[in-house]
């Protein structure tokens, strides 16, 4: 009986190389930690996809508006239609401009908010 499992670990040894058995090499752990490490970076960026949404990103009908504003006081809209995506920058600057004033609009004590036009409809 030991004649048989000592002549299988021969063979084996002789199929797939001497060095593929060996213990000594310091290295063999480090391939299976890196496949860990891969395996651990695609579960979080799946959960960071699903956490803020953004799997709304790659789907082709999907409609979404991201509004950031920096410490400047600069704004970036980003806008998503379809498979368009448009950025815009805006400043204090690129947003005043010329025009006239269309009503005023009141925050009510429940946080609703209401809009009262001016001109010709509202008794002025």
């Amino acid at each position: 009986m030991k004649y048989m499992q000592r002549r299988r670990s021969r063979r084996a040894g002789r199929a797939f190389g001497d060095q593929a058995f060996s213990d000594d090499d310091p290295m063999t752990g480090v391939a299976n930690l890196f496949d860990i490490g891969l395996v651990f970076i695609v579960g979080l960026l799946m959960t960071l996809f699903s956490a803020y949404r953004l799997q709304d990103l790659f789907d082709r009908t999907s409609e979404m508006t991201i509004m950031k504003q920096n410490a400047d006081g600069t704004m970036e809209i980003i806008v998503k239609e379809g498979e368009k995506i448009k950025a815009t920058r805006v400043s204090r600057e690129t947003a005043s401009g010329r025009g006239s004033r269309l009503g005023v609009a009141y925050r009510l004590e429940d946080g609703s908010m209401v809009y009262v036009p001016d001109g010709k409809g509202s008794g002025k």
